[in-house]
């Protein structure tokens, strides 16, 4: 089992790496740098958010197996992060589009959703 979430947690790190070199081949080729800027912000910290809870899960998953406690400060931690990305496009508005930093934020989730969505799709109904 926990192969299979490692599996597909580095399936979800390749896709938002494609995601962010396509964000910056954006800001590379248009004349829409901060909203390009601002996305790839957003999906840096939605990367960073995307490690944080895979350690945190990991680390429960040990602890389970090991029969003890763990501390964590769940959401907490990365919705503080996820507040960081914003402060610092409202900081520097020059560089970084908000919405597209709030957009980016979201990326790891959009896609989550869509593999997901693929997933299904792709699954007899036997199976499910």
């Amino acid at each position: 089992m926990m192969n299979e979430y490692k599996s597909v947690f580095f399936k979800y790190i390749k896709y938002t790496l494609y995601l962010l070199s396509l964000f910056f081949v954006g800001y590379a080729v248009t004349p829409y740098k901060a909203i390009f800027l601002g996305l790839a912000l957003g999906t840096a910290f939605s990367l960073y958010n995307l490690w944080s809870m895979y350690s945190k899960i990991d680390r429960m998953g040990q602890a389970v197996i090991q029969q003890k406690r763990v501390k964590t400060l769940g959401s907490l931690s990365r919705l503080l992060f996820a507040g960081l990305a914003v402060l610092i496009a409202m900081k520097y508005p020059e560089h970084f589009h908000l919405l597209s930093v709030v957009v980016g934020l979201m990326s790891v989730y959009i896609i989550m959703l869509i593999d997901s969505l693929t997933q299904v799709t792709r699954t007899p109904k036997e199976k499910r």
